[in-house]
């Protein structure tokens, strides 16, 4: 039985005629936390704009085992597939609470008028948003304004949530809190796909792993082979890692 949430074979996008991935293959399983490590420019982020249909591409894009490589970017959302992009994307002269509503539009388009469940679980999930859901989205700090991102795509109660570089900027700190609660995820069911430059903390969370470099696959594997591999220790994980190992 195909438990793939997500195939992507031979996959090509770019920005006009400046092609950035070449035919890329990429799997990820229902329930699972796939991570895309590698440097800038490598591709990542097309990657993830391409999937949701912000791009256009060409290759293959099977969802729930059914192609969604005509789809829209509205129908994609319609399916449950969620992204937080690296610019996060907030309301800033609205209210947290108002930025994490907007995040339930899926689900009132599906006729779940009532939100409150959704809000419920996402405080529970960051209790400081809760603490400040009626502050402007704006006046928050990077690592607030970053869990209410994830919270608003989780109003949407996606099958396949995106994240690209959702430690970017934060402190050490906050970055270990971000990525306890996308280990937490996993639990709920919701398949995760992350897109980060945080080799060290992305492979620790995830199942499975890619590296991305050049618009290619470099190397893929289960992320712990990947934390032991010495060209990515070399590479991505510096020489710590590499004497600890």
């Amino acid at each position: 039985m195909n438990d793939d949430l997500l195939a992507v074979t031979d996959l090509h996008a770019g920005y006009g005629r400046a092609e950035v991935l070449h035919g890329l293959n990429l799997r990820a399983k229902k329930g699972s936390v796939v991570t895309v490590i590698g440097p800038n420019g490598a591709g990542k982020s097309t990657l993830l704009n391409a999937l949701m249909g912000v791009l256009p591409s060409r290759g293959g894009i099977e969802y729930q085992n059914k192609s969604v490589v005509l789809n829209t970017l509205e129908e994609r959302v319609m399916q449950g597939i969620a992204l937080v992009p690296e610019s996060r994307a907030l309301f800033g002269t609205m209210p947290v609470e108002d930025n994490l509503l907007l995040g339930a539009y899926r689900q009132v388009r599906l006729g779940h008028k009532n939100s409150a469940p959704a809000l419920d679980e996402v405080y529970a999930l960051f209790p400081r948003l809760k603490e400040r859901r009626a502050q402007l989205a704006g006046t928050l700090s990077g690592g607030e304004r970053q869990m209410l991102a994830v919270g608003r795509a989780l109003m949407s109660k996606p099958t396949l949530l995106m994240l690209d570089e959702p430690s970017l900027g934060l402190a050490p700190l906050v970055v270990r809190d971000i990525f306890n609660t996308i280990a937490g995820l996993r639990a709920t069911g919701v398949t995760i796909l992350l897109v980060e430059q945080n080799a060290r903390a992305a492979l620790e969370v995830a199942d499975h792993g890619y590296v991305l470099e050049m618009g290619e696959i470099a190397l893929e594997g289960p992320a712990a082979e990947l934390a032991r591999d010495p060209r990515v220790i070399d590479t991505y994980l510096g020489a710590a890692r590499k004497s600890a190992a």
